[in-house]
């Protein structure tokens, strides 16, 4: 890979600063700091109400700081992936990665669209591999993969021949039967386009008869390796399924099937371990300097996305400066306006980009071009002289730094050429099988530095973050790749459980990072971490924690009703302009956002009601999965978001955005918080309150919060009343109805004042 040099730059920086925008932000800051002191004035002149509003909106104003400093100095980037070719003579070879766990969960459907459209990519296909691992053994996922690959012969020609821009068959298909932007017009194109439909529909039945039924007896004789075989008890698997032999750019990539073994007394580490075995098994097989990992349900949507990603690589005067290349997460056929708030369309458009412009955006899991030799633990200061050593922390010598990669001499040699910065790949892919096998062994990684100083980091059920802030904290910057149009699209969780499994477990693994090792923290004091960009993961890691204060300080207003007190100021103060004008401001600020976008005034109230559904809920239990791991009590566990290819339509759209349930425990402080506020208000209209000492009894303030808390749950006040997944399971019901019980017993004994 020789850069030719020339003044013509690969890509440009483009600053995004809003001095209004900035403006709101302190004039915000100002106001709760503003808030605080008047709490702190008149503290001991109230009871238990006013202490515990200061402690919330002290962890409401520390929130607000890292979301000014994350936010401060928002960035783009401009790519120009035609000027590539002149400036590099060889272009490197990338090897691609695609994970699945559970062909229930992930039908294979959406993993062989998600290959397929990796393997149509503009690129030459002698430099592209694909992998994709298998975490459930799944002869299904296997069987699928190599119908996909049959498919493939005819698809990826197709897709070259006539330009096609959408290459996941399951969109363009789905599309209008006129052509695209760009397509041929001929008969010729008409006739080729309604075979390769045909073809797909015939490969889409056998995969949904197969998971009917079982495996076409025809091909038995590909499944010895799976007799016998459990999900969680099993040997390696490793299947060639296609191989570009002679290296020929118009042909298709290699395409390789690995199961990596599996054992129940052997930790496995989830993703991260899997991801750990694919970079294993690659660096023997093809040996890329570049790698790509996607979900299986995150499709190639740019087909000139390498391209677009090679402009920051290679166009960077340091290598140093660019580690990984993050594409942002955008989704397909989404809810008309986002109901369950996690198309993420303005948190990556203002806090990731804000990122952007700090040390660079997080690692996100999916949608990123790796450099090898990061991953095999180089650090940056390593990139600013002549590769003297092939280290992991520039000091030790090379047999000294390769220790920690285990015990195969073949795929140590490999690494030491990754980090020399070669890619001689074996032109035979079958020679490196054996030793292929060696490296995925569960075994393999006893001893060694795999997933502590190598490769993807263990520890937390957020691998990708874990290792981000890792790479980070070595000195290396990232750079952000949002091309138009998007570079892979994926599907966003639909209805309650799925949105909220997700939330859990990103809560969960985020806090694992904050109390590990390898915290933000920790980064910033004793490594190379910088400060702001400490600040931009703080608030990414503490997403568990907000769920304490945002549950105590949502229970206040109904608190302060039925003891007849009060936690704001009251009416006839001047003080009451100060919280007032934060919640009118606040509002406005974050909906001017949402417009900004392109999005609509629903879309911000359903992302307004599902970030305190979310941080109440499934924030909670991320709190309450680490308190338990770290009392010894129990571990983890890394739960799989169920994924759905099925688009949406006008005639189903309101279905598709109702709210719906499931008998999990995380939907318990949900339904207890709003029963609270509704016990509240029933207990205002009656008059059952105490009597209030003076004029220190709850006013409108306290009331129109209530309302408002019990308009951010309406999903739930309909779920009382809903049926089927659209209820509340009675169970659910009643354990709420116990807590809001409790709750108010213990409110109404509380003295006031106390």
């Amino acid at each position: 890979m020789a850069i030719q040099s020339t003044s013509t730059p690969l890509y440009e920086k483009i600053s995004l600063k809003n001095n209004a925008k900035r403006a709101v932000e302190i004039f915000i800051l100002f106001l709760l700091v503003s808030l605080l002191a008047y709490r702190l004035v008149h503290l001991e002149d109230h009871g238990l109400e006013w202490q515990v509003a200061l402690a919330c909106e002290s962890w409401f104003t520390f929130v607000w700081i890292l979301v000014i400093s994350t936010k401060w100095n928002p960035v783009s980037y401009k790519t120009y992936p035609h000027r590539i070719l002149k400036r590099v003579s060889e272009l490197p070879p990338v090897d691609m990665f695609v994970t699945t766990a559970d062909p229930q969960l992930e039908p294979p459907i959406i993993t062989v669209n998600t290959v397929l459209s990796l393997m149509a990519i503009d690129y030459p296909a002698h430099k592209l591999a694909c992998y994709v691992s298998d975490d459930g053994c799944s002869p299904l996922t296997f069987y699928s993969l190599m119908e996909a690959a049959k498919f493939a012969k005819l698809w990826v020609p197709f897709c070259k021949k006539y330009n096609i821009q959408l290459r996941a068959p399951f969109r363009y298909f789905a599309g209008d039967s006129t052509t695209s932007s760009g397509e041929d017009c001929s008969l010729e194109f008409q006739q080729a386009r309604d075979t390769m439909k045909d073809e797909y529909e015939k490969l889409r039945r056998k995969i949904e008869d197969a998971s009917l039924g079982s495996v076409p007896s025809n091909v038995t004789g590909e499944f010895v390796a799976f007799s016998n075989t459990e999900r969680k008890n099993h040997p390696t698997i490793i299947k060639i399924m296609l191989e570009n032999k002679g290296g020929h750019p118009d042909e298709l990539p290699h395409l390789i099937y690995i199961s990596r073994e599996k054992r129940p007394k052997h930790p496995h580490h989830y993703k991260a371990g899997a991801m750990n075995v694919l970079t294993r098994v690659s660096g023997l097989v093809t040996n890329a300097p570049l790698m790509l990992n996607v979900d299986c349900d995150m499709y190639a949507n740019n087909p000139q996305i390498v391209y677009h990603a090679l402009c920051l690589l290679l166009g960077t005067k340091y290598e140093r400066d660019c580690a990984f290349v993050q594409c942002p997460q955008y989704f397909y056929d989404g809810a008309k306006d986002d109901p369950f708030g996690n198309q993420l369309v303005v948190l990556f458009e203002y806090l990731g980009r804000g990122i952007v412009g700090i040390q660079g955006p997080v690692y996100g899991g999916t949608g990123c071009f790796h450099r090898r030799k990061v991953i095999y633990g180089s650090w940056a200061k390593d990139m600013k002289t002549e590769k003297k050593s092939l280290t992991s922390n520039g000091e030790l010598t090379m047999v000294e730094s390769l220790k920690g990669f285990g015990s195969s001499k073949q795929f140590i040699n490999s690494v030491a050429h990754a980090l020399q910065g070669n890619s001689d790949n074996p032109k035979d892919l079958w020679s490196s099988l054996e030793a292929a096998y060696q490296v995925a062994n569960c075994t393999y990684e006893y001893n060694t530095d795999w997933g502590k100083e190598v490769g993807w980091m263990y520890g937390s059920t957020t691998e990708d973050v874990l290792t981000g802030l890792a790479i980070h904290s070595k000195g290396w910057r990232s750079l952000y790749c949002s091309p138009d149009p998007p570079a892979f699209l994926g599907c966003a969780p639909s209805g309650g459980p799925a949105s909220m499994t997700q939330q859990k477990r990103w809560a969960t693994g985020l806090l694992e990072v904050l109390m590990s090792k390898r915290s933000p923290i920790y980064g910033t004091l004793f490594m190379h971490l910088h400060f702001r960009q400490c600040l931009a993961y703080l608030w990414i890691v503490i997403w568990a924690l907000r769920s304490i204060p945002e549950f105590l300080y949502a229970l206040l207003p109904a608190y302060c009703i039925m003891t007849n007190s009060h936690f704001l100021p009251k009416g006839k103060e001047p003080a009451i302009i100060i919280p007032a004008t934060i919640f009118v401001i606040y509002n406005l600020y974050c909906l001017y956002e949402y417009l900004a976008v392109g999005l609509s005034i629903r879309a911000w109230w359903n992302n307004q009601r599902m970030q305190r559904m979310t941080s109440t809920c499934a924030w909670s239990f991320g709190v309450l999965s680490v308190g338990l791991k770290l009392l010894g009590l129990s571990e983890t566990v890394f739960e799989v978001t169920k994924k759905d290819q099925s688009t949406s339509s006008d005639s189903t759209n309101a279905e598709l955005g109702r709210f719906t349930f499931d008998e999990s425990p995380v939907f318990v402080p949900g339904t207890t918080l709003l029963l609270v506020h509704l016990i509240a208000l029933f207990t205002m209209s009656l008059g059952l309150r105490p009597q209030a000492s003076g004029s220190s009894g709850s006013g409108l303030g306290e009331v129109i919060c209530t309302v408002w808390v019990v308009m951010y749950f309406w999903p739930f006040f309909r779920g009382l009343f809903g049926r089927g997944k659209y209820g509340i399971p009675s169970t659910t019901i009643m354990k709420g109805a116990i807590l809001a019980t409790f709750f108010a017993y213990l409110f109404r004994f509380t003295p006031t004042g106390w």
